[in-house]
C-alpha cells in the first residue's frame, strides 16, 4: 500500500471511529453515572425497572413490536409473493405504491390516520369507531412504516428461483401447497428471520407515530423524549437509550449469523422460474394488493383533503393559506433547512461512503485495518435513530470536547444523518465495487497510472448507478427522519419533521399536512430524478 493510500485509510478510520465510538462511549458512561457524575453502577438502571410508570414502557413496546412484526411480515411477505409469483396485472403501479410510506416521516403516518380514525375523521363519520389513541394506533402506524421494508426485502428473496425444483416438483405431482411449504419457505427462510428482526426493531424504536398517537401509553421512545427533552435528566435517558439498542444489536448478530449461513439455492445451471396460469389466484392477489395500495393511497388523500380545505370538517372550501406556515411552529423556512440539511447529507454522505467502500474493497495490504473499517462499516445497522441522536448529545455538546461549537448547528445534523443511514450506502458501495476486475488496479500499478486517477476515471463512472442510488437514499431519508435528529436541531435550525410533529402539538394539523405534501413532493421528485438518470446512466455504458 502506498503511503498517501495508508494516510486517507487512517483519516477515514479515525473519522468514523470519532463520531461512531466517542457518542456510544459517551452514551453508556452516563448511563452508569449519577446527576453528579459519580459513579452510580447499575443503579439508574433499578431505579428505572423500579418505578412502575416507567418499566412499563418496557413492556409496551415489546407488545406494539411483537404485533407490528408479526403484521407486517404477513402482508409484507404475501404482497411481495403476488408480485413476483402471479400473473396479475398492475404490477408496476402496486410497486409503487407499496413505496408510498417510505417518502413520509413516520409521524405522518399518524397524521393520517387522525384524519381517517381521529373525533372527526372520515371513516369515524361513516361509523367506524376506533381506539385511535393508544395501542391500536401505535400497532396500525407502525404497520404501514415497516411494510415497505418487509416488502423489500421479500421481492429481492423471492425473484430469484430456480426453476427446476419447481419443475421437478410437478413432475411428481405435489400439489401447490406442498411446493410452497416445501419449495418456496424453504428457500426464504433466512430473510424471513432478517424481515422479523428489521420490523421488531424498527417498530421497538420508532418515535414518530407514539409522539402523535401514544396518548397514555406509554414506550421507550417516547420515555426518552421525556427524560431528555422534558426532564433533563440526561443519565436516566441514557439509560433507556441502551435499552433501545438491544433488539438492534440483537438484529445485528442475527442478521450476521443468517447471512453466514445463507447459501444460494441458485447456481449457473438454475432455469427460470415459470409462472403456471391460474385465474382465481391471480384475482385474489389483485384485491389483495389494491386493498394495500388503496389504503396507501387514500393517506395521501386525506393529507390533501386537510392541507387544501379551509377547516375540515367544518369548512370545505378549497384554500391554499394552510401553506402559509406559522413561523412559531418553523416556518417555510423549516422545509428549506430540511432541503439543505439533506442535500449536504447527499452530497458528503455519498462521497464518504463510496471513498470508504473503495479503500475497503480496493487497497491491499493492512488487512487488519481494513477489517477493523468492515467492523464499524456494519455497527450503524444496530444504532438506532434516537441512540445516535441521544449519543451525539452527551458527546458533542460536551463542554470539554473541542468539536463542541458544531452543537446545534446543521453541520451535526449532517454528522448524524451520515451516520445513521451508513450501512445501506456502504452495502450499495461495496456491491457495485466488486463487480469491477481487480485487474484495472494491477493494470493502473504496472502503468504507473496513480490511483486518484484510476478512481476518477475508471472506478467512479463505472459505478455511478450505485453512487446515484446512494445519493437519492441519503437525501430521501434525511428529508423524513425525526428520531436521529429530534435531540439536535439548534433554534434558529428547525427541520420540516420536527415542524410537523410541532405542528400537530400546537392543533395545526392543517399545516402539518400541507408540510408533510411538500416533503412528498420533492422526495417523489428525486427518486423519479434518480430512476431516469440511472436509466440514462445504464444506456450511455451498454
Amino acid at each position: 500500500m502506498r503511503p498517501a493510500q495508508l494516510a486517507l485509510l487512517l483519516a477515514l478510520l479515525a473519522g468514523f471511529t470519532l463520531i461512531q465510538i466517542g457518542p456510544l462511549f459517551s452514551l453508556f458512561s452516563k448511563a452508569f453515572l449519577d446527576a453528579d457524575g459519580s459513579f452510580a453502577g447499575l443503579q439508574n438502571y433499578a431505579d428505572y425497572f423500579g418505578s412502575p410508570s416507567l418499566s412499563v414502557s418496557v413492556r409496551n413496546t415489546v407488545d406494539i413490536s411483537f404485533v407490528t412484526t408479526l403484521c407486517s411480515v404477513l402482508l409484507g411477505f404475501a404482497y411481495a409473493y403476488a408480485l413476483t409469483r402471479t400473473n396479475m396485472r398492475g404490477k408496476a403501479f402496486f410497486r409503487y405504491t407499496a413505496l408510498i410510506p417510505i417518502f413520509l416521516p413516520t409521524v405522518v403516518h399518524a397524521l393520517g390516520l387522525v384524519y381517517m380514525f381521529g373525533k372527526q375523521g372520515i371513516l369515524t363519520g361513516l361509523g367506524v369507531e376506533t381506539e385511535l389513541y393508544g395501542r391500536f394506533g401505535i400497532i396500525l402506524s407502525e404497520i404501514i412504516y415497516t411494510f415497505p421494508q418487509a416488502f423489500l426485502m421479500f421481492v429481492v428473496a423471492l425473484e430469484v428461483a430456480d426453476g427446476r425444483l419447481y419443475e421437478a416438483a410437478d413432475s411428481m405431482g405435489v400439489s401447490a401447497a406442498g411446493k410452497f411449504f416445501g419449495i418456496t419457505l424453504p428457500d426464504i427462510r433466512y430473510t424471513v428471520v432478517n424481515v422479523f428482526f428489521v420490523c421488531f426493531t424498527l417498530a421497538f424504536t420508532d418515535f414518530g407515530a407514539p409522539k402523535v398517537l401514544g396518548g397514555g401509553y406509554n414506550v421507550l421512545a417516547t420515555d426518552i423524549y421525556k427524560q431528555i427533552a422534558g426532564q433533563f435528566n440526561m443519565n436516566m435517558g441514557a439509560v433507556v437509550g441502551t435499552l433501545l439498542l438491544l433488539p438492534a444489536v440483537l438484529s445485528f448478530i442475527a442478521g450476521r449469523a443468517v447471512s453466514s449461513r445463507n447459501a444460494s439455492t441458485v447456481n449457473a445451471k438454475a432455469t427460470r422460474l415459470v409462472i403456471r396460469e391460474c385465474a382465481w389466484r391471480d384475482a385474489v392477489f389483485f384485491v389483495f394488493c389494491a386493498l394495500v395500495s388503496a389504503c396507501f393511497l387514500f393517506l395521501i388523500a386525506v393529507l390533501f383533503m386537510g392541507a387544501l380545505t379551509e377547516y375540515y370538517p367544518y369548512n370545505m372550501a378549497l384554500t391554499l393559506r394552510h401553506f402559509s406556515f406559522n413561523a412559531s411552529t418553523g416556518g417555510i423556512g423549516s422545509y428549506f433547512n430540511s432541503l439543505w440539511m439533506s442535500l449536504l447529507t447527499a452530497v458528503f454522505g455519498t462521497a464518504f461512503a463510496f471513498v470508504y467502500a473503495y479503500m475497503m474493497e480496493k487497497t491491499d495490504g493492512f488487512a487488519a485495518l481494513r477489517r477493523y473499517g468492515k467492523l464499524l462499516a456494519a455497527l450503524p445497522l444496530a444504532l438506532p435513530g434516537m441512540v445516535v441522536g441521544v449519543s451525539f448529545i452527551f458527546f458533542f455538546n460536551a463542554r470539554s470536547n473541542p468539536l463542541h461549537f458544531i452543537y446545534g448547528t446543521v453541520v451535526i445534523l449532517v454528522l448524524s444523518n451520515i451516520l445513521h443511514y451508513f450501512a445501506v450506502p456502504f452495502i450499495t458501495a461495496t456491491g457495485s465495487l466488486k463487480k469491477l476486475d481487480r485487474e484495472f488496479e494491477s493494470v493502473s500499478d504496472s502503468m504507473r497510472v496513480s490511483r486518484l486517477r484510476l478512481f476518477l476515471r475508471v472506478s467512479a463512472p463505472l459505478s455511478l448507478t450505485a453512487v446515484l442510488e446512494i445519493f437519492m437514499y441519503y437525501f430521501v431519508n434525511s428529508m423524513v427522519t425525526v428520531s436521529a435528529v429530534v435531540f439536535l436541531y439548534g433554534a434558529k435550525f428547525k427541520v420540516a419533521s420536527i415542524a410537523i410533529t410541532h405542528m400537530e402539538e400546537a392543533g395545526d394539523i392543517s399545516q402539518a399536512a400541507a408540510m408533510s405534501l411538500l416533503i412528498l413532493f420533492i422526495n417523489v421528485a428525486v427518486r423519479g430524478a434518480y430512476a431516469l438518470a440511472a436509466k440514462c446512466t445504464e444506456r450511455k455504458i451498454l
